[in-house]
């Protein structure tokens, strides 16, 4: 018996596993091809906040940015490299966005000697599969693709083999587990490539694509997104080579690489959402709200108190590219939602997306 069992061992199910051995609960985790094997294996890891115009995401990304370097600094000091961080405008649009987002932070700024606007900040970066190998050190790993989870009325058994008293499902853009229509997940699949190159980069670079400092000579850069590839539903393997060519010429409108050898390529599927904002919480029962519920579920204002829940389930998803960012700051109100019964948010929640489906019908 495990105070919770996790499915999927990407940062966001080894964020919510740190927390819970924290509290001094019994973890369990499951995950098809291992720790970090997919999206968050491929990524950047590149801790930073959201650049845009005014609005929820931003907001959510800026405190979560704020919260992770903290959290990572503190707990995990050897797999974090803290560096000055030079976002680069692609176009005009860009440009005028940048230009404002300086009058309003309260990030401190630096000046740089690029020529095009620019905004620098300091930052850092994590090793991304360390950090997840790390976060889960004490839980119990199985290596093992959940297809069957089934509540008895008290517990929660996972494969008839594991009994827990929460699932947090943290599957990412695979299967969910539950027949529920109207949750709204997306493949983003994900490149990056570790190269050798004699050319010398103090910064973390962020235009095209994102480009990291050198160490020892190597520069990491990606990752780079497709939405229309994923692999269990495209038929034709992914192409590396196409993959690593559109990241080099990206990055090589940002910085002049020379003498490059790829080294090695890390790829992954990541999760996100219709509306770009995660999805943190309590899953809806669909059929037995909409029986409840009837014609009040097409008013405009709805209490998400009001709708039927599994039973100690619940999910993190949907972080897109921010999932190093995002991770431990989801994880942190999750775990205090389970174990505290502590308020989540009902921009992040999956019951905003039960609610447009419900309309919808």
């Amino acid at each position: 018996m495990y105070d919770v069992a996790i499915i999927g061992a990407g940062i966001n199910g080894a964020s919510v596993a740190f927390e819970f051995l924290s509290q001094g609960k019994s973890v369990i985790i499951f995950d098809k091809g291992g720790i970090a094997s997919g999206g968050s294996g491929s990524a950047g890891a590149f801790i930073s906040p959201k650049f845009s115009n005014n609005g929820e995401l931003k907001d959510l990304i800026f405190d979560a940015f704020l919260y992770s370097l903290e959290f990572y600094k503190k707990n995990f000091s050897d797999l974090i490299t803290s560096t000055q961080l030079i976002h680069i405008a692609k176009d005009a649009k860009d440009a005028n966005i940048l230009q404002e987002y300086k009058k309003q932070t309260s990030l401190k700024l630096y000046q740089t000697d690029i020529e095009m606007q620019n905004i620098s900040i300091n930052s850092a970066i994590v090793d991304a599969k360390a950090m997840c190998e790390a976060m889960c050190s004490g839980a119990k790993f199985v290596k093992l693709e959940v297809q069957n989870i089934s509540f008895d009325g008290e517990f929660w058994k996972i494969e008839e083999d594991y009994i827990a008293k929460n699932i947090v499902l943290a599957t990412g853009a695979y299967n969910h587990l539950v027949d529920e229509k109207y949750l709204n997940i997306r493949g983003i699949w994900g490149h990056r490539i570790d190269i050798k190159t004699t050319t010398k980069n103090r910064y973390s670079l962020h235009q095209f694509v994102s480009i990291s400092p050198d160490k020892d000579g190597v520069i990491s850069i990606g990752a780079t997104h497709n939405v229309h590839y994923h692999p269990q539903r495209n038929q034709e393997p992914y192409d590396l080579q196409k993959g690593r060519d559109e990241l080099l010429q990206k990055a090589s409108q940002t910085i002049s690489l020379e003498n490059v050898e790829v080294i090695k390529d890390y790829t992954g599927l990541r999760s996100g959402s219709s509306d770009y904002m995660p999805l943190v919480g309590s899953l809806v029962i669909a059929d037995k709200t909409l029986e409840l519920l009837g014609t009040k579920l097409m008013r405009k204002k709805q209490d998400f108190s009001t709708y039927l829940y599994h039973k100690n389930l619940y999910m993190i998803n949907g972080n897109g590219g921010y999932g190093f960012v995002l991770a431990p700051y989801l994880a942190k109100q999750l775990t205090n939602h389970i174990l505290k019964d502590k308020e989540i948010q009902t921009s992040i929640q999956p019951a905003r997306f039960f609610a447009r489906w419900a309309r919808r019908l």
